[in-house]
């Protein structure tokens, strides 16, 4: 099939950059590294390195080309890896570290934004290797600055691995005592998830999935600023607009960006050539700190006050219906979460909403269950005990469990600091204002092990 731009399809695009914030927030590049010639640590990463040079080297150069003609923004390149626990089992704990290390010196190399990858699928169970490299993640994750980690702890077919989940809540507070100099920066390149996908695009939770080809382009669409301006133009000129009308909206508006980003990724893959195809588009609206580019600010625009007040969760469950319906019109290859993000720190009405007290960690619990993908970019003390860190994250896996959904938590226990205070992390990672979270024991009902077992749900076979 030949994949073009119309002449109508190319001035709606450049309207939607100008005025509404229109952008690809990412392509990324997904490369298997099932081909690992041996198990020595220094062969593994010596092939990690080699190989995401190799194939990645022309991706930056090659999404700024393609930006460049369709003058369509596109705002990260990143490459994606093999879960490194499947291809490192039986090296050392401090062999995983390397492994990070020669991923973010091949990231550097090559010019990408974020390389993930550094992940282990535990649900289930954990073997030796998945441990030794839950225990690397403290070192693992200080000594680079573009490798990023996730791990599966969670899924509707097999429940919740309640060790796993213990274990993690040990290490973020570990990944945040360790990067303490940069606000514990380090777990904003950590998630942990329930049900992860194989094709996902965005950080810090993409990887390539084992039934993944050798080498694809993924594409992680933006354009909140796009949909908070048709609906506000709806308000102005639609005599009897109602709920109907409003999901037809975003549908539309969806619709559009998701065509864009698919023929841009499209581009990209045939300028690149063999081995790289293309994979998915990820219909999922993610916001930066710009003002007017905000998913808080559309629910707003729907007529709630601030984001966090009551209804703010019906609000959020039209949006993401909606975004689904309208993207799948436009591409018969959508994939990763798909749709609408609610990263606090990285969405300018979010970070108003926390700091006015509309919003609260309870309240965005709720709201995960009708949206991807789950507690994202929430800062919380630093003096919350890893018990209390294990909760939360068990807390999100149950929902994404029940739902049968994707979900994840990326919590930053910031060191040194208290609810209401603030730290500025720049760039894309925005402003994280820190969140008062419960201080009572749940350190008994963590400490009970095992697995919590699998729905009834699962049983689909």
């Amino acid at each position: 099939m030949r994949w073009s731009f119309g002449p109508n399809e190319v001035q709606e695009s450049i309207r939607m950059v100008e005025s509404e914030h229109f952008d690809i927030r990412t392509l990324t590049m997904g490369i298997s590294l099932l081909d690992v010639p041996s198990k020595s640590a220094s062969a593994v990463a010596d092939h990690v390195y080699e190989k995401v040079v190799r194939l990645g080297s022309r991706l930056p150069a090659t999404a700024r080309e393609v930006s460049s003609t369709f003058g369509v923004p596109i705002v990260n390149t990143r490459i994606s890896v093999t879960p490194i626990s499947l291809i490192a089992e039986g090296m050392s704990e401090q062999a995983y570290v390397q492994v990070a290390q020669a991923m973010d010196r091949a990231a550097k190399e090559i010019g990408v934004d974020y390389i993930a990858g550094f992940s282990a699928l535990v649900h289930k169970g954990m073997t030796p290797g998945d441990t030794r490299l839950i225990y690397s993640l403290p070192e693992a994750l200080a000594g680079t600055r573009r490798t990023c980690a996730s791990l599966n702890v969670a899924s509707t077919r097999t429940g919740i691995n309640m060790e796993a989940v213990r274990l993690t809540g040990q290490m973020v507070k570990r990944i945040a005592e360790a990067t303490a100099d940069t606000a514990g920066s380090g777990c904003a390149r950590f998630v942990a998830f329930a049900n992860a996908v194989e094709d996902n695009p965005f950080i810090a939770g993409a990887m390539h999935g084992v039934g993944e080809p050798e080498c694809v382009i993924n594409v992680g669409i933006s354009g909140p600023g796009v949909v908070l301006h048709a609906i506000q133009k709806a308000w102005e000129v639609e005599k009897d607009f109602d709920f109907t009308g409003l999901a037809e909206t975003i549908k539309r508006m969806s619709f559009k960006i998701t065509r864009a980003g698919e023929l841009l990724g499209r581009e990209v893959v045939k300028r690149l050539g063999p081995p790289v195809r293309f994979g998915v588009v990820d219909l999922s609206l993610a916001p930066t700190p710009a003002r007017g580019d905000s998913v808080a600010e559309i629910l707003e625009a729907m007529g709630i006050e601030r984001a966090g007040a009551p209804g703010t969760t019906a609000a959020l469950a039209l949006l993401t219906d909606a975004v689904k319906k309208g993207g799948l019109m436009a591409s018969s290859s959508v994939g990763g979460m798909s749709g609408a993000f609610i990263p606090v720190s990285e969405d300018a009405g979010m970070v108003r909403a926390v700091r006015e007290g509309a919003m609260c960690i309870e309240k965005l619990e709720a709201m995960t269950t009708v949206c991807s993908v789950g507690l994202d970019m929430v800062a919380i003390p630093g003096d919350t005990s890893e018990s209390t860190i294990a909760a939360i994250i068990a807390d999100e896996m149950a929902i994404g469990v029940m739902n049968n959904k994707t979900t994840g938590a990326r919590l930053i226990p910031v060191p040194g600091h208290g609810a209401g205070e603030s730290v500025d992390l720049g760039g894309l990672l925005g402003e994280l204002i820190v969140m008062d979270v419960r201080q009572l024991d749940v350190s008994r009902f963590i400490g009970l092990g095992g697995r919590i077992p699998a729905p009834l749900q699962s049983l689909r076979n």
